[in-house]
C-alpha cells in the first residue's frame, strides 16, 4: 500500500458566474494515492449556482416537510427535476423542478426556491419496514433513488440492525400511481448492505469494462462490520431485477472488515479517507471522463468516541463518533481501476482512491459536513449535491459542471 502523501490541488472550480461567489474543493488534497499509470489530474468543474427548497406548508404531512431532509436525491430527465426525501423521520418522497435561474450569491435569500412537481408522498406504500431482519424494526431509510429506464428505483436498508437481501424497488416515477410499486427485489452475491444506498449511470462505453449499466453501493452504516470501510460500489442491470431469486452484482471496489485498507473505524489519529465519523451518500460517473466519485461527508481530526464535550467537538455534543472538524468531500477513483477489478487481476480491497478532496459551498451552512446525496444529468453534465442543513434545518442544493 502506498503511503500517504499531500500535494496542491491542480484544478479549482472556475467561478465563470460570478467572482465573489465559489464552490471549490479544497487548496490541498488531503490525500493522494497513486493508481496503476500516470497520477490522473483532478476534475475541472464549474459552478452553475444554488436553489432552495420549498419551506411551505403545501409540502408538510402530518407537519413533516423538507426540514431535516435532502436525501436520497435523484435526477428526473422526464421533468429535468429531483426527487428527494423529505424529514428524516418520515422518509417522504417529493419531485422538485429545477430553477432556470440559479443564485450565486452568498446570500440565500436571494437564491431562487425549487417548485413542486408531487408532494411528499410514500413512494413505497407501506412498505418501508419491509427490509428490517427485526420484525418491528423501525429505524430503516431510504438509502437511494435513482430514475433508469422510465422507471424509479428505490433502495432501504436498516439504520441500526440487520436487513433483509430484498431491499430494493421498482414503480412509476409517478408517485400517485399506485399499485405500480413492485414486490421488493434482491440482489446478491455479498452482503446486501454493501448494495442498499446510492445508484448512479455508468457511461455507455464503461459498461462492458465494469459489468453494467448502473453502479449501486452503500458504507460506513452503523455496525460498520456488515457494510464496507470506506467507498463501496457494485455495477448491475437494474432492469433485470426479480422479486423470485437475487440478481448477481459485480462488485467493483469495497473495504470489508477483514480488509480495511483506507482506515479503520476506531483508530486514534487522523485518517483522510476513513473513519468513524464518514458517510458517503451519491456516487457519479460523469461522461466524458474515467473518474468515479463518491459524495459524503468525513471528520478530518483525530477521531475520538465519546461525548461531544470530551472529544472537543462543538458541532456534536451527542455520544458517538467524532473528528472534529467535517468536511463535506469527495473520494474519486480511476474507472481502469475499477475494470482490473472486474478482469479479476484487482481485489475489491486493493483499488485505491487517486485523490481524496474537501469541498466548499458559498453559504456557510452546518459545520457537521452532510452530504444528503449527489445525482448527474448526463445530458448536460450538471451534477447536483444536497447540502444537509445548508439552509437552517432545510437542505440546499447546489449545482456545476464539469470540463
Amino acid at each position: 500500500m502506498s503511503s500517504l502523501t499531500a500535494r496542491p490541488w491542480a484544478a479549482v472550480l472556475v467561478l465563470a458566474l460570478a467572482p465573489v461567489v465559489w464552490f471549490a474543493f479544497g487548496d490541498t488534497a488531503l490525500a493522494t494515492m497513486a493508481a496503476d499509470g500516470p497520477q490522473r489530474e483532478p476534475l475541472d468543474f464549474v459552478y452553475q449556482g444554488s436553489f432552495r427548497v420549498p419551506h411551505v406548508d403545501v409540502l408538510q404531512v402530518d407537519g413533516f416537510g423538507l426540514d431535516y431532509g435532502g436525501t436520497a436525491l435523484a435526477f428526473n430527465p422526464l421533468h429535468n427535476s429531483l426527487f428527494m426525501v423529505g424529514h428524516d423521520w418520515k422518509q417522504l418522497t417529493t419531485e422538485l423542478a429545477i430553477p432556470t435561474e440559479l443564485g450565486t450569491g452568498t446570500r440565500l435569500a436571494d437564491w431562487p426556491t425549487a417548485t413542486v412537481l408531487q408532494p411528499l408522498t410514500d413512494a413505497l406504500e407501506g412498505h418501508l419496514f419491509d427490509v428490517a431482519a427485526n420484525v418491528g424494526d423501525k429505524n430503516t431509510k431510504i438509502g437511494g433513488q435513482f430514475v433508469y429506464d422510465g422507471q424509479l428505483y428505490l433502495t432501504t436498508y436498516v439504520y441500526y440492525g440487520a436487513g433483509e437481501a430484498h431491499a430494493f424497488y421498482r414503480r412509476s416515477p409517478s408517485l400517485t400511481a399506485t399499485g405500480s410499486l413492485s414486490a421488493a427485489m434482491a440482489v446478491g452475491p455479498l452482503a446486501v448492505d454493501l448494495y442498499d444506498g446510492y445508484m448512479g449511470l455508468v457511461p455507455p462505453e464503461w459498461r462492458s469494462a465494469l459489468g453494467g449499466p448502473v453502479l449501486i453501493g452503500n458504507c460506513c452504516l452503523s455496525i460498520i462490520s456488515r457494510t464496507s470501510y470506506g467507498p463501496a460500489v457494485s455495477s448491475v442491470d437494474l432492469g433485470k431485477l426479480t422479486s423470485k431469486a437475487a440478481t448477481d452484482a459485480t462488485a467493483l471496489v469495497y473495504y470489508p472488515a477483514q480488509h480495511p485498507t483506507l482506515g479503520n473505524w476506531g483508530e486514534p489519529g487522523v485518517h483522510p479517507m476513513f473513519n468513524g465519523t464518514t458517510h458517503i451518500t451519491g456516487v457519479v460517473f460523469p461522461a466524458g471522463t474515467s473518474s468515479v466519485l463518491f459524495f459524503g461527508k468525513h471528520g478530518v481530526g483525530p477521531f475520538c468516541y465519546g461525548e461531544g464535550a470530551a472529544c472537543n467537538d462543538p458541532a456534536n455534543a451527542g455520544k458517538g463518533d467524532h473528528a472534529y472538524p467535517y468536511a463535506y468531500q469527495i473520494w474519486a477513483y480511476d474507472a481502469k481501476d475499477l475494470a482490473l477489478v472486474k478482469a479479476g487481476r484487482k481485489r475489491p480491497w486493493d483499488v485505491l482512491p487517486y485523490t481524496v478532496q474537501s469541498m466548499h459551498f458559498p453559504n456557510n451552512g452546518n459545520d457537521n459536513g452532510v452530504v444528503g446525496g449527489a445525482a448527474y444529468d448526463p445530458e448536460t453534465h450538471r451534477i447536483f449535491v444536497a447540502q444537509g442543513f445548508g439552509d437552517g434545518v432545510y437542505p440546499a442544493i447546489h449545482v456545476f459542471t464539469h470540463h
